[in-house]
């Protein structure tokens, strides 16, 4: 076994994968703690050499991951990700570039790609995105007809909800969302009694029939996320297997002219 082959097997492991996952842990937690300015002025020096060690540690890993996969590391989306990460952790913190501090908490969202249920719900997204993107569309035309519907009906009983489009707009963004929507239906129908009629039909159509859309099409990409990846397995136990079929036939094949040799001899 070579150097790299043995380096992969490292890294791959699910101990490793486990260890990192812990530093990732001990890192959000170290970067939480230094927002408190009382943790900082007690343990301000502990907190920033634990924080240099795990950036440290992730470089490191992220260095044996590259010299272990050699070019094919960068054909896992997950790799690029972690290169990214890691990459603008590893930018100067000082001067012009003191804003990317803040940034620094970006290393805890390596934990989607270290744990496989949150790549898997990751990938549910991402894979949910075009079926998304029409229903937003349906979603802010709704919101838009409604915008200009309330202005024109509530704009002289209500003008600091409905006075413009603009207030309209985020008047009903917020109904939609279901905060606080009965106060501001409420302070309208005690000019306009019959408003109740535009506001429950709107929150029925925005909150329980379009936003519903949005669930019934995430679970959809996790169900066929789910499917892809049992088939995966599957073809892969089947590669394996008939790996292990062509090994016993050579081994037979073999076996058979080894006898025959023997017969002849």
């Amino acid at each position: 076994m070579t150097t790299r082959e043995r380096l992969r097997a490292l890294v791959d492991a699910p101990r490793f994968q486990q260890f990192i996952i812990g530093v990732i842990l001990v890192n959000a937690v170290t970067l939480g703690c230094e927002t408190s300015p009382a943790l900082v002025a007690a343990h301000g020096e502990l907190l920033h050499a634990v924080d240099r060690i795990t950036l440290a540690i992730f470089t490191v890993e992220l260095a044996a991951r590259l010299y272990a996969h050699g070019p094919t590391f960068f054909r896992d989306p997950w790799n690029c990700f972690d290169a990214v990460i890691v990459g603008i952790a590893l930018l100067p913190t000082s001067g012009s570039f003191g804003v990317l501090r803040a940034l620094r908490i970006l290393r805890a969202l390596r934990l989607i790609s270290a744990i496989p249920s949150m790549r898997r719900v990751v990938g549910a997204l991402l894979g949910a995105l075009p079926g998304m993107a029409s229903i937003a569309a349906l979603l802010g035309l709704i919101l838009y007809v409604g915008s200009v519907i309330a202005t024109k009906l509530f704009s002289t009983v209500a003008p600091e909800y409905f006075g413009d489009l603009g207030a309209s707009l985020f008047t009903l963004f917020q109904v939609m969302t279901g905060e606080a929507w009965s106060e501001v239906a409420r302070s309208v129908m005690e000019a306009e009694p019959l408003a109740w009629i535009f506001f429950i039909s709107y929150i029925a159509v925005t909150t329980f029939t379009v936003l519903n859309l949005f669930i019934a099409v995430t679970v959809s990409a996790m169900e066929s996320q789910v499917a892809r990846e049992h088939e995966i397995a599957e073809e892969n136990q089947t590669a394996i297997l008939l790996a292990e079929i062509q090994q016993l036939r050579e081994e037979v094949r073999g076996m058979h002219a080894v006898g025959q040799q023997r017969q002849e001899g």
